[in-house]
């Protein structure tokens, strides 16, 4: 009886153990800060909840944008956006290009949505390019 109690618990950790293991290969928060130390793309979102920030990785920087719920002509959608990156020193190497390609996969998931860029890349977007 003792040895069959036995074998039942371990059996109960092993699928424990596995069940906790594909959670956690699986969490979006994980899989964001591995493109991240990888320098890829990735875009953590829940565009159910408006409440709740999204937050893409992009070239090794780390983007958060800010929703903000409004009306259009026909409904409710997200018409407002704004986005920084906390960490200024990650952005070094990112061009305009790259700033107007994050805007327009934003803009595919929302489109009634104006994005605003908070400060330091509100100003380098601003700048006129250089003519030659």
């Amino acid at each position: 009886m003792f040895v069959l109690l036995i074998r039942l618990v371990l059996i109960a950790l092993i699928i424990f153990l596995l069940y906790r293991g594909v959670k956690f290969i699986l969490n979006p928060k994980r899989r964001l800060e591995l493109a991240q130390e990888r320098k890829e793309f990735y875009f953590l979102d829940d565009q159910e909840n408006v409440r709740k920030n999204f937050l893409i990785t992009y070239k090794g920087a780390l983007f958060e944008g800010e929703k903000y719920l409004g009306t259009t002509e026909q409904s409710f959608e997200v018409i407002s956006i704004f986005i920084w990156s906390s960490t200024a020193s990650k952005l070094k190497g990112l061009t305009i290009d790259d700033f107007r390609y994050l805007e327009g996969f934003i803009k595919e998931r929302y489109p009634c949505a104006k994005i605003d860029w908070k400060s330091p890349i509100r100003e380098f977007l601003k700048e006129k390019p250089v003519q030659s």
